[in-house]
């Protein structure tokens, strides 16, 4: 393989250790070596770095493993050139499987310029990318609780969901309060909670509430209220920290939120996952390829497998 890189090193990176092959020589001859194990600690990955600088050490390479890459990065990421592998296109020799091993394959990989960067936004980008992502995950929190309170409803025969398109409405969410409190509701009662909105009767809101609830209903129903109710203060505590951290990106969120079905939260997704700056995938064809939107393409022989 033709070198390409004078200085250069394969990190095998562990939960504890880091293991540091070297690399470096005259492009046209064997290059030397040297390999280093390194504690994860700060303190490690700064002995890690310092070791790197001692060397002369442009460039250094590793494994997108899990997340034990991440302390890594953010510790290197200011002294060298780091590129972050896909596993599956840096994969050894099968038999010869050693931490050493893996880092010193690594090291030749780069050096002959046979690996291909992951992307990797930087910190601003990646703070907003785990806080849509979190909010995503709460959201998705919060539409299972509601789902176990419509389950609920219906194993104490209240058919509240056949008389509202939406029972965490206006309406629903009184009802629902009423119910959790152990209140009784009657007629009267129930025509000062409904929305002169709601399509449904009185009559029919009564009757869909003619069930057979019981405490152990009601105190499940507390359980799950009381849970949405904190998921919907966390969401709103992150929303404010997305606005915060898109301050920056007005421009960019007012362009993608000219797009046709991407609305504010969209435009912040796709800059918390792709950054602002196109530049680094090189054209809109391997844009869309990274982002899983364009058909891969697998041929042999002359027939196309799929």
């Amino acid at each position: 393989m033709e070198a390409m890189i004078e200085r250069c090193a394969g990190l095998d990176v562990h939960q504890e250790t880091v293991v540091a092959c070297v690399l470096f020589g005259p492009l046209d001859k064997r290059p030397k070596k040297e390999i280093q194990t390194f504690p994860t600690t700060t303190s490690g990955l700064l002995a890690l770095s310092d070791w790197l600088a001692s060397h002369d050490v442009t460039d250094a390479v590793m494994e997108s493993t899990g997340v034990y890459w991440k302390p890594v990065w953010n510790v290197l990421e200011h002294s060298v050139r780091l590129v972050l592998a896909n596993a599956r296109h840096v994969k050894n020799v099968p038999g010869r499987k050693t931490d050493v091993k893996d880092a010193e394959w690594l090291a030749k990989l780069l050096r002959s310029g046979l690996i291909e960067s992951s992307f990797v936004p930087p910190v601003d980008i990646r703070d907003l990318r785990d806080l849509t992502r979190y909010r995503k995950k709460l959201i998705n929190s919060r539409t299972a609780e509601r789902n176990r309170i419509h389950k609920i409803l219906q194993d104490a025969n209240i058919k509240l969901t056949s008389v509202f398109s939406d029972l965490f409405g206006v309406t629903g969410c009184r009802i629902l309060e009423a119910l959790i409190n152990g209140e009784k509701i009657e007629l009267h009662s129930l025509q000062q909670m409904v929305d002169p909105r709601v399509n449904a009767s009185l009559t029919e809101i009564y009757e869909a509430l003619n069930g057979r609830i019981r405490k152990h209903h009601c105190d499940m129903l507390r359980f799950h209220w009381e849970h949405i109710s904190y998921l919907d203060q966390t969401i709103d505590k992150i929303v404010e920290q997305i606005d915060q951290v898109l301050i920056p990106y007005r421009e960019e969120c007012e362009l993608l939120d000219t797009i046709p079905g991407v609305n504010k939260d969209s435009a912040a997704i796709f800059i918390a996952e792709m950054g602002v700056d196109m530049s680094v995938f090189g054209s809109a064809k391997r844009l869309a390829s990274w982002a899983g939107v364009s058909p891969g393409n697998y041929e042999s022989a002359g027939i196309k497998k799929k």
